[in-house]
């Protein structure tokens, strides 16, 4: 099995630029502009924004972000896998690693924003626990939205 590492890194590199050019192309061939809530590398360079990157080999196969929003949540912004990188379950490496970082953060919960053309995405976040929510923040209802959250740090019982 190819080695994979995920770290915290800037995103102002050639080969994330060029994963997020990707993720806008596949992006607007399933969805009308309007549907697309995509961020700049600008919004990922924030100081609210922790950027994950995932390597194979050294070569860059994948990214994610979390945006903190200040209230004890944070949205997932920018999960792309790179498509030669696919079945490598790069994804799910990717997530767990949000999801460890939020708890490091202390972090309640995470939100998130996906089409509902992308089946793959939807089962990844499902298979961790995510569940279907109203839309939240600045996101208006939208048909061609799933809007989806996980609790995430200490539990009770």
């Amino acid at each position: 099995m190819t080695p994979i590492t995920i770290a915290e890194e800037p995103p102002r590199q050639p080969a994330i630029v060029r994963l997020l050019e990707l993720s806008d192309a596949y992006a607007a061939s399933l969805y009308p502009a309007e549907s697309n809530h995509l961020v700049d590398v600008s919004i990922l360079e924030k100081p609210s924004v922790s950027f994950l990157v995932a390597r194979s080999n050294g070569t860059i196969v994948g990214c994610c972000a979390l945006v903190d929003a200040g209230d004890g949540t944070a949205e997932i912004k920018r999960m792309f896998v790179d498509p030669e990188a696919r079945g490598l379950k790069v994804g799910k490496r990717l997530l767990a690693a949000l999801e460890a970082k939020a708890e490091k953060l202390g972090l309640s919960t995470i939100r998130l924003e996906t089409g509902i053309y992308q089946p793959e995405a939807i089962g990844l976040y499902r298979s961790f626990g995510y569940v279907e929510r109203p839309p939240f923040g600045s996101y208006l209802p939208d048909p061609l939205s799933l809007f989806m959250e996980k609790s995430v740090g200490q539990t009770t019982t």
